[in-house]
């Protein structure tokens, strides 16, 4: 029998590589909230690029699709989802709003996870708002067709008591003083997703719970910096993490290091990146073509043309390109490579 009591578990992940991650994590939240204090306005605009990004990464590591200009509209709320793709889509929009918006007020107890599945389902399908009512199992195909069972979780009759326990485990772990939040969440929810408690949706609703968590807890760097999209960027290294930490879960012998780990990483990526965003709004008075000049003189090694996109949303890739024309014309960057590989990088001897 599954044990999901997170007394003693988590004391055992205090190895120097993730307290590292940890005591990282906890600084840039320090600034985060130093910031966001004084220049709380003028970030509006990383909240819609982020809203994008998420729902779009989210969704396509499910392989749910929509073309680049249906997905702005269906984001705007200015057009009727038209397939079941977009229907989906519609439901992480509605839902990642909600958890945006009302995070202070949403529990993460069992009957709210199952409202909120609900609405992730609302534009179309029967899926919603119920645990799954026949057996599951998580399996991959590999590129020659050839399926494999990655692991089997709990079975439907089991899936109402497993929730009830699991979010009541959840919130003993937060109530206690001494266990870090940061631990606590990447450990709920490899459980969450090892019950698998429904029939569809599970992948979304445990990025969707990630954010609600974080939020809750005051990591709040979601909001600007998609952490869904940095999920689907690692995808590969995502699946192999949960893996990882799955063996031997139903005996409780699993590891939830990998997990956790991974998980670490990614919200410390996005800190790093929400930290370089924030440099670009208080540098907003800096001429684009100036901020592209900076972004590449500080940066560490070589910088490619789809990163440079990547971390100035607001600048259209005509400007990035005639930029990057001007600065190699000058001599201030050198070329590396070509092609659709092209990346750039300062160049430092023009300076001495």
């Amino acid at each position: 029998m599954r044990n999901y009591d997170y007394k003693d578990k988590w004391k055992r992940l205090l190895t120097p590589e993730i307290v590292a991650l940890i005591t990282k994590i906890h600084e840039f939240k320090g600034e985060q909230n130093s910031f966001l204090g004084a220049k709380k306005d003028t970030l509006t605009h990383l909240v819609k690029i982020a809203k994008i990004q998420s729902t779009e990464s989210s969704n396509k590591i499910e392989g749910i699709y929509t073309s680049s200009e249906r997905l702005t509209k269906i984001l705007k709320d200015k057009t009727r989802p038209a397939n079941r793709s977009e229907q989906e889509i519609a439901g992480y929009r509605d839902v990642l709003s909600l958890i945006h918006e009302n995070h202070d007020f949403i529990q993460p107890k069992s009957n709210m996870i199952l409202q909120l599945h609900k609405m992730l389902y609302k534009y179309g399908g029967n899926e919603g708002g119920e645990y799954k009512f026949n057996d599951n199992v998580i399996s991959e195909e590999d590129s020659e067709g050839n399926k494999r069972i990655r692991f089997t979780p709990v079975p439907a009759w089991e899936t109402p008591d497993a929730m009830e326990k699991l979010c009541r485990a959840l919130d003993e772990a937060m109530a206690d003083p001494e266990a870090d939040e940061l631990i606590i969440i990447p450990m709920f929810i490899l459980d969450y997703l090892c019950i698998h408690p429904f029939g569809d949706g599970n992948g979304r609703m445990s990025r969707l719970l990630t954010l609600l968590l974080l939020y809750r807890t005051g990591y709040i760097v979601g909001k600007y910096i998609s952490i869904e999209k940095a999920i689907e960027q690692t995808k590969t290294t995502y699946y192999e993490a949960l893996e990882d930490s799955s063996y031997g879960w139903h005996e409780n012998q699993n590891d939830y290091s990998h997990f956790v780990r991974y998980m670490l990483g990614i919200i410390l990526g996005a800190y790093r990146e929400f930290k370089e965003r924030v440099q670009l709004v208080i540098e907003a008075q800096t001429s684009k073509p100036d901020r592209i000049r900076n972004l590449i003189k500080n940066s560490f090694g070589k910088i490619t043309k789809t990163e440079i996109i990547d971390q100035c949303p607001d600048i259209s890739q005509a400007t990035i390109q005639r930029a990057l024309n001007d600065l190699y014309k000058k001599g201030d960057i050198l070329k590396i490579s070509g092609g659709r590989y092209t990346a750039y990088v300062w160049n430092h001897d023009k300076e001495s």
